[in-house]
């Protein structure tokens, strides 16, 4: 299993950023997937999730409204499309496969960092 998230970087207040995650070595469209995201001296926390085939969806409560998820099966590819980001919004994100039970990832990628500048 591998995944690599790309799409990270430094962006204003009130900006936007997608990141993506590209997938490989596994059955990509018969697992759910999350974006989490940790900030120094925190824990990592969710902030998106979506289903094997892209009909369900959650968010934490801090991002509703503002970030998108999304997956194209095809390109074994998931996204999430970040926008009016606050400073609160740095952290370094990460997309994780699930165990195929539970939503909670058992394997990472190795992380994109995103940076708001207020």
């Amino acid at each position: 299993v591998q995944l690599v998230e790309s799409g990270g970087g430094l962006v204003q207040a009130g900006g936007s950023l997608r990141l993506s995650c590209a997938a490989s070595g596994f059955t990509y469209r018969a697992y759910a997937m999350s974006w989490y995201r940790q900030a120094p001296g925190k824990e990592r926390e969710l902030v998106a999730a979506i289903s094997s085939l892209g009909g369900e969806t959650k968010y934490a409560d801090s991002v509703k409204g503002r970030f998108t998820i999304s997956r194209d099966n095809n390109k074994r590819t998931m996204y999430l499309e970040m926008r009016n980001l606050k400073s609160e919004d740095t952290a370094a994100y990460y997309c994780g496969r699930s165990s195929g039970v539970e939503i909670k990832p058992i394997y990472w990628g190795q992380g994109t960092q995103v940076t708001v500048s207020s």
